[in-house]
């Protein structure tokens, strides 16, 4: 499988970094151009590479990792998804003042979803400070834990394998409508909960 990151900030560079230490093929790619990218993509080995976002938007998975005032952007003019699933790790967050985006009473992943038409969906990657996404999970004698919500269950089980092959536990929360807004940051109570599941 070949895993496509559109966003090469903290969070889109702590998951490249684990994909690729499982072996994941990673194709990253930012606003500015591969050319930008050479220093991460030797950093993260030879399973990486440096793409455009359409190139990154082109592989079997895709990680959206931007801030919230890129979404748009970063989902525009890409190819057909044809029922390729999404990862959504993003926040609204509105800067300056730390803000939570008008979403007009959907969760930001259920907008996501709406800019991004034929995608599977799967809210995940987005409760932990950076810092500790990018460490080991594998904690205390257990594994670190991510949250994750979609609409669609049969997505949600390869991104739980996915995860899991990379060293993280994961809690299914349910429906983007209801886990991506317990899981939302601003707002959600469960953004910044470290949690270890035992194994």
């Amino acid at each position: 499988m070949s895993i496509g990151i559109i966003g090469t900030g903290k969070i889109g560079q702590a998951l490249a970094a684990h994909l690729t230490k499982a072996g994941y093929e990673v194709v990253v790619s930012n606003s500015r151009g591969p050319a930008s990218l050479v220093e991460l993509v030797r950093q993260l080995g030879q399973c990486a590479k440096a793409g455009t976002r359409q190139e990154a938007a082109q592989q079997d998975l895709v990680v959206l990792a931007v801030p919230w005032s890129e979404v748009g952007a970063a989902l525009a003019d890409l190819p057909a998804w044809d029922d390729r699933i999404l990862i959504d790790a993003t926040n609204p967050v509105v800067q300056p003042g730390f803000r939570l985006a008008d979403l007009n009473g959907r969760t930001s992943s259920e907008v996501v979803a709406s800019l991004s038409p034929g995608a599977r969906v799967v809210k995940a990657a987005n409760t932990l400070l950076s810092v500790v996404l990018a460490a080991d999970p594998k904690q205390a004698g257990g594994r670190r834990v991510l949250f994750i919500s979609g609409d669609d269950v049969a997505a949600k089980e390869e991104v739980k394998v996915i995860l899991g092959r990379i060293g993280f536990a994961t809690i299914d929360l349910g429906e983007l409508a209801t886990g991506g807004r317990l899981q939302q940051f601003p707002g959600g109570p469960l953004p910044a909960l470290n949690l270890i599941k035992l194994d």
